[in-house]
């Protein structure tokens, strides 16, 4: 005879466990040392910060469970965001982009949420988690707002800060505005860290090539090869030579 399902937890009953710490329970009952073995080929140890450990939960197993605490109001997001564990950030991260874009979040929820993110930046310390919720969280925040607070982010001497500000940029690039991308990227050029460059050029991409070939004729012979290369990616081939030629000289 089957085995009867388990009801389903009602709104209430998910919302009321919706805590750091029952997170982190349902996380470490979904890890194991094969993906642990994974997570650490990927990201090697000597790229990682200190206090930073994988356990070895799949991320789409994270996701899920996002989605079923996307009611963890923010202190409690904070507190998951303050683990060493990677996978639990990454999970506070996911909540805090999906609970972001819910219809049904009130805005004064929606101004916790970015204020934490830039808040506790210094939890959002690797690519991946930048990704999670940059144009999520920041980006479509600053869609009816000001926008210097990105500037300051592009300035930063945190790479993983620079990182945002260029990503949080398709929230408008998305609406046909792309002088920030621009002005950003520009800010960008004399950039060293690899994975910046990448989003820059990732940002660029998307610019329409009758905006985007003219920023190229001022900058491209000063632009970082791996921002160029990504910049270029949906020009024509004799166009992208072109501007790799005016990079080399």
């Amino acid at each position: 005879m089957a085995k009867p399902a388990a009801p389903r937890a009602s709104k209430e009953a998910v919302a009321e466990q919706a805590t750091a710490a029952a997170f982190l329970e349902r996380l470490h009952a979904s890890a194991s040392e094969n993906e642990r073995r994974k997570y650490e080929r990927y990201f090697p140890m000597a790229t990682r910060r200190p206090g930073d450990v994988f356990i070895g939960v799949r991320m789409g197993t994270v996701f899920e469970l996002a989605k079923a605490f996307i009611a963890m109001p923010p202190g409690e997001i904070e507190r998951l965001m303050e683990s060493e564990i990677h996978e639990a950030r990454a999970g506070a991260l996911s909540i805090m982009a999906k609970q972001y874009q819910a219809k049904t979040t009130p805005a004064e929820r929606r101004q916790e949420l970015f204020d934490l993110y830039l808040r506790r930046h210094d939890r959002i310390n690797d690519w991946d988690l930048v990704d999670l919720a940059a144009y999520h969280v920041i980006g479509p925040h600053l869609v009816e707002r000001p926008r210097d607070r990105l500037d300051s982010l592009a300035q930063s001497a945190d790479r993983w800060e620079r990182r945002t500000a260029i990503l949080a940029t398709f929230a408008f690039i998305r609406r046909g505005e792309v002088d920030d991308t621009l002005r950003l990227a520009e800010q960008l050029l004399g950039e060293e860290a690899e994975l910046v460059q990448k989003a820059a050029g990732w940002a660029l991409r998307e610019v329409p090539e009758n905006r985007l070939r003219p920023f190229l004729d001022r900058t491209a012979a000063r632009m970082p090869r791996p921002m160029l290369r990504n910049a270029i990616e949906k020009l024509a081939p004799d166009t992208r030579k072109h501007y790799l030629g005016l990079r080399s000289t």
